[in-house]
């Protein structure tokens, strides 16, 4: 198996890396920074995986033609794309103060980057002939959840729900994204999801969340190595399907 996973130097993405690589994948991490892509790599390869940094900044169409065009030319193929990488920057603002170059950025990485490395993936995972594709998301894009919640300062079944515009509506788009793209792509055997890891401690965060990274690379793993009986245009988190 080949797969992609984007900001995969750290975190939940080194974690989905890392349980991929276990499955017996090829894996490409995807990274903004050589260094810290080269590094990352190192502690991975230690268990004896095949693990292949590459330079990847999903804000810069030509890093990902560059990635697109190197994984072409070393497998020929894709099997399984975790878009991963994503971003936070409300800085305790609220949707009323929240500065729109803020949000820009949010949606460049978060929402803008998801299409971009998918659409320069889609021809190395038709060429797979079981493509798989997960987009990772949040409970916090979940408009149900949120109006269930309602919203900012109260707590309900899922707890506390903040208040994030840019993040959370990011977040609700990679879902409708997934949708998309899986009813396009529904004949052609390639299946998308989105995955929920939950609440895990990580630097998006301050490692306030009370799930490891490596929990919260389990369902991510899972919709990435699906077989070609499971699931497509869903949203899951390791409890089962997740309310849009």
């Amino acid at each position: 198996m080949i797969a992609l996973v984007t900001g995969a130097n750290k975190g939940i993405g080194f974690e989905i890396a890392r349980g991929l690589a276990a499955k017996g994948a090829v894996v490409y991490l995807g990274c903004r920074h050589g260094r810290l892509g080269e590094a990352a790599a190192d502690e991975l390869k230690k268990s004896g995986a095949d693990i292949r940094p590459l330079i990847l900044d999903v804000t810069n169409q030509s890093t990902i033609h560059a990635a697109a065009a190197r994984i072409g030319a070393e497998c020929g193929y894709l099997d399984s794309l975790v878009n991963n990488a994503g971003i936070g920057a409300e800085g305790g603002s609220t949707p009323s103060t929240a500065a729109p170059e803020m949000i820009r950025r949010v949606y460049d990485v978060n929402v803008f980057g998801v299409i971009a490395v998918t659409q320069a993936m889609l021809p190395l995972l038709r060429k797979s002939g079981h493509g798989r594709i997960v987009n990772v998301s949040s409970s916090l894009g979940s408009l149900a959840l949120a109006t269930a919640n309602g919203g900012s300062g109260e707590r309900g079944q899922a707890g506390f729900w903040p208040t994030l515009l840019a993040y959370n509506s990011s977040k609700s788009a990679v879902n409708s994204i997934t949708v998309q793209f899986a009813s396009e792509l529904r004949e052609s055997g390639i299946k998308v999801n989105a995955a929920c890891p939950g609440y895990c401690a990580t630097d998006l965060n301050g490692h306030s969340g009370p799930r490891t990274a490596a929990q919260g690379a389990q369902t991510p793993i899972r919709l990435a190595t699906l077989p070609d009986d499971g699931p497509t245009g869903g949203y899951f988190n390791d409890d089962g399907m997740v309310p849009w």
